[in-house]
Order: C-alpha cells, then structure tokens, then sequence
C-alpha cells in the first residue's frame, strides 16, 4: 500500500469524523433545547404554551437513538483512523 493512498485515505477520513462530531452536537444542541421547551412547557401558563405551540415553537425534538448511533459511527471511524495512522507510521519507519 502506498504511502500517498494512505495520507489520503486518512484526510478522507478526518473530513468523515469531523462531519460525524458536527451532527453529533447538532442532536445533543436539539436534545438540551427540548428539555427547555419541556420546562418551559411545565411552567408557563397553558394559554402562552398554546399560542407558542401554534407559532410552532416548543416543538424542538431530540432523538438518543440517533445519538447513540452518531457517536457508534465516530468510533468507528476513529478506529479506523488510529488502524491507518499505524500503517503510516510502519510505512514511514
């Protein structure tokens, strides 16, 4: 295996993981922000919760399912990664 494939390979890679952290902070950004609507749910009165309801507000929804899953692929990834690292290394040694 070439050297070159692999440098490449691994900046294929880290654009792969880095897209993988990004989605992973926008579910975890929408997971907080659902437990502020279910708060403010709680604690304002109905007739405000109805109205910010109908203006579509309140209605943020997380998922961590999706969540697990992002951050089971970035391991993934990642491992992969440290494997191509290691071949670089040897192939530089």
């Amino acid at each position: 295996m070439r050297t070159v494939d692999l440098a490449l390979y691994a900046d294929a890679l880290a654009g792969e993981a880095a897209s993988l952290a990004a989605r992973i902070e926008r579910e975890r950004g929408r997971l907080r922000q659902a437990a502020v609507e279910r708060q403010a749910r709680r604690e304002l009165p109905a007739v405000v919760v109805e109205r910010l309801a109908e203006l579509g507000l309140l209605a943020t929804r997380g998922d961590v399912e999706v969540l697990a899953d992002l951050e089971e692929a970035l391991d993934a990834v990642e491992a992969l990664q440290a494997w191509v690292d290691g071949r670089l290394r040897r192939a530089a040694a």
